[in-house]
């Protein structure tokens, strides 16, 4: 795999959307890092070339497998849509959120920067960290339509 994106969260609904598109209308290979949690389905996602796809059952906070990811497939880019979500399972179950939200995404940025500053100069500025939440965390839209 030459050109390759690493998607967490890439079984979930939003993910698993991205990584079809991405398959059906470029060249990309994508690596999908997800935990199957309640919103994960890997039926999710067709693979029309098993060259091009290739899916971890894994946590975000498990540095050690992120470290083999990017060592193994050296992604140009991370697009980060793992997440617990649904605020009213924050509430009964606020661990979780923690764990995964933040130390999750803490563990990925680390991770993802240590492999960055490891690349050849000509290799950073291309490199791509996009970081993919919901509307949950802005709030309601409101009347105007937009969030500010």
């Amino acid at each position: 795999m030459n050109d390759v994106v690493l998607i967490t969260g890439g079984a979930g609904f939003i993910g698993s959307c991205f990584a079809r598109q991405t398959l059906e209308k470029h060249s990309t290979a994508i690596v999908n890092l997800d935990k199957l949690t309640y919103a994960g389905n890997p039926q999710a996602i067709p693979a029309p070339d098993p060259n091009r796809y290739s899916f971890y059952h894994g946590d975000i906070v498990d540095t050690s497998l992120l470290e083999h990811i990017f060592q193994k497939y050296r992604p140009r880019a991370v697009v980060h849509f793992a997440a617990e979500s649904h605020v009213d399972r924050s509430i009964d179950g606020p661990r979780s959120f923690l764990q995964t939200n933040v130390v999750g995404t803490f563990e990925l940025l680390m991770t993802s920067l240590k492999y960055w500053s490891e690349l050849p100069s000509e290799s950073r500025q291309p490199f791509r960290f996009l970081h993919v939440s919901t509307d949950e965390v802005y709030g309601s839209l409101g009347d105007t339509g937009k969030f500010f």
